[in-house]
């Protein structure tokens, strides 16, 4: 990862709820709907978020980050649009897509086995391992701090995403990305020095509004 030159203040946001969410199904690159709950949280981030000024937002490119991103940038007082990059997508699930763990323990069992003993390396078939998304967000992380240093910025994006960015930015090791726990609509907020970086803020899950 590039170090920037000057501070750099960066949100990370989950997307919120979907209805395969709340089935528990393995989603990754297929576009579902925000459940009404999830459309909830959403207004609740962007209610977080109401009063910062960003630079640059940017989503995964599917409905449910964009509908976040899309809502923030209409808040903002002056015009700015979302950027779309498909490099801040989940993991590719293969054929897991749209199972449940116990109907993946069931249909791919020896995959599975494989994968949850070195997630960094293993992969569903016609997937990607942890170590497949890294190699795409890293650089998309670095282009956009490139473009946008000294900037603030908001990425609305998946889980697995800001675990390795959390773990690079901290120097952790990569193994011990399933640590962090970032919930459906949390919010993190890291700054970024030359010096290193200083986490501000991690998996905020704001209140649904109207509620303490």
């Amino acid at each position: 990862m590039i170090a920037v030159t000057r501070h750099t203040d960066v949100w990370l946001v989950r997307h919120p709820q979907t209805d395969w969410n709340q089935a528990r199904r393995y989603q990754s690159r297929t576009d579902r709907p925000l459940t009404s709950f999830g459309q909830a949280r959403l207004a609740a981030v962007a209610h977080r978020v109401r009063r910062i000024r960003f630079h640059a937002i940017v989503s995964s490119g599917l409905a449910r980050t964009d509908a976040v991103a899309t809502a923030v940038a209409r808040q903002q007082p002056r015009p700015i649009s979302a950027q779309q990059d498909g490099r801040w997508q989940e993991a590719d699930h293969g054929q897991w897509e749209g199972l449940t763990y116990g109907e993946v323990t069931k249909r791919y069992a020896d995959q599975a086995n494989a994968r949850f003993a070195d997630p960094w390396h293993s992969r569903a078939h016609g997937g990607e391992s942890v170590g497949d998304l890294w190699r795409r967000v890293e650089v998309a992380w670095d282009d956009l701090l490139r473009e946008h240093s000294g900037q603030r910025i908001l990425i609305v994006t998946h889980a697995t995403p800001i675990q390795l960015v959390l773990c690079a930015l901290l120097q952790l090791p990569f193994d011990q990305y399933w640590q962090f726990r970032f919930d459906l609509g949390g919010v993190t907020n890291v700054d970024l020095y030359p010096m290193g970086a200083i986490t501000r803020v991690v998996n905020e899950v704001p209140p649904l509004r109207g509620r303490a």
